[in-house]
């Protein structure tokens, strides 16, 4: 499985086919191929890196 972002184009949206994959499956331009569109759902996991742990201090400060 390959995992891409879209780009706005138009009124559509478009995925580029990576070259590895491209090569591995061996697509040529003008080919039909199948797609699967799964909405991948994101993470996240360390987005606040540095905050620290809340105190019991913090938990009823309500400046």
């Amino acid at each position: 499985m390959v995992v891409v972002t879209t780009k706005k184009i138009g009124g559509s949206l478009m995925v580029v086919i990576p070259r590895d994959v491209v090569k591995e499956k061996d697509i040529g331009p003008d080919e039909t191929v199948d797609v699967e569109v799964k909405k991948v759902r994101k993470s996240y996991l360390g987005v606040l890196k540095g905050m620290g742990r809340l105190t019991k201090e913090d938990k009823y400060d309500i400046d």
